[in-house]
């Protein structure tokens, strides 16, 4: 049960699993219209994540946010955790929904296993926005994978320890968490540049001007992707979501990114 301020914001009209691939996948169902799959990044809940977005998407679509393996209320069962693995649960889910095709927004590894659904399960994607996500390792500013080969728990952003603990107080279950993102985030090696010219799907590129992923980097995957475009917002990583980890004074930019990706999904292909 969500408690704080933002509670009634985030009241979903369902919130449930799914039996997909093995797992319970958690999801919620906010607002009505056109469906939108929200996907969060690393460490993250959907409310840690986008409690500042739903309620502004929500307004004109169909938000399906989802928590996946070992996250939030999604179980981690015995299976490898990999970026394929939770594309292939958003792919299953969709097909538990009967939803034919829906629009993708993914943050950060989210952003990475967006684009993974559409290059693994192109017919049930209509567009994308890929948010301060790599494709290859060259992608992260100097000094991201030596930090990320050392870290410990206890570096965690504190937003994020206690979104989790809210919802599995047990301490070895942030411990797993913790292990499982920095593990497949380490064991990442990146895509080529042809799996995202084979995407066909229209893609907006979100990337903060002081992002972990560079804006080089971001304007390198626009250029890649067949149909897309670049947005780059200021602030830093999640900042323009409004994000529970990210830094900075309170600010209306998430407002403003949300009408972009309004703009973005509305605009006729």
């Amino acid at each position: 049960m969500k408690t704080g301020p933002m509670a009634a914001l985030l009241a979903a009209l369902l919130a449930a699993v799914a039996p997909v691939d093995g797992l319970q996948l958690y999801y919620e169902i906010h607002g009505e219209g056109e469906p939108l799959v929200l996907i969060h990044g690393g460490g993250s809940t959907i409310e840690s994540n986008w409690s500042r977005m739903i309620p502004l998407l929500a307004r004109s679509r169909r938000v399906i946010a989802i928590e996946e393996q070992g996250h939030g209320h999604t179980p981690a069962i015995d299976r490898p955790f990999t970026f394929d693995n939770t594309a292939d649960d958003v792919a299953a889910l969709l097909d538990y929904l009967h939803v034919g095709r829906a629009d993708l927004f993914g943050f950060s590894n989210g952003g990475q296993i967006a684009l993974r659904v559409a290059k693994r399960h192109p017919k049930q994607v209509r567009k994308l926005v890929i948010a301060s996500a790599p494709f290859q390792r060259e992608g992260m500013a100097p000094g991201f994978w030596e930090g990320l080969e050392h870290a410990t728990l206890e570096q965690m952003p504190a937003a994020l320890k206690e979104a989790d603990r809210e919802i599995n107080p047990d301490p070895k279950h942030l411990r797993a968490l913790f292990e499982h993102d920095r593990g497949r985030m380490l064991a990442f090696r990146g895509w080529p540049e042809a799996d995202l010219r084979s995407i066909a799907a229209p893609a907006l590129v979100v990337v903060g001007d002081q992002d972990v992923v560079t804006v080089e980097h971001a304007l390198r995957m626009r250029n890649a992707l067949p149909h897309a475009r670049l947005a780059v917002l200021p602030g830093n990583h999640g900042s323009y979501l409004g994000e529970a980890a990210s830094s900075g004074p309170p600010s209306r930019i998430p407002e403003a990114t949300a009408m972009l990706v309004e703009e973005f999904l509305s605009a006729a292909q």
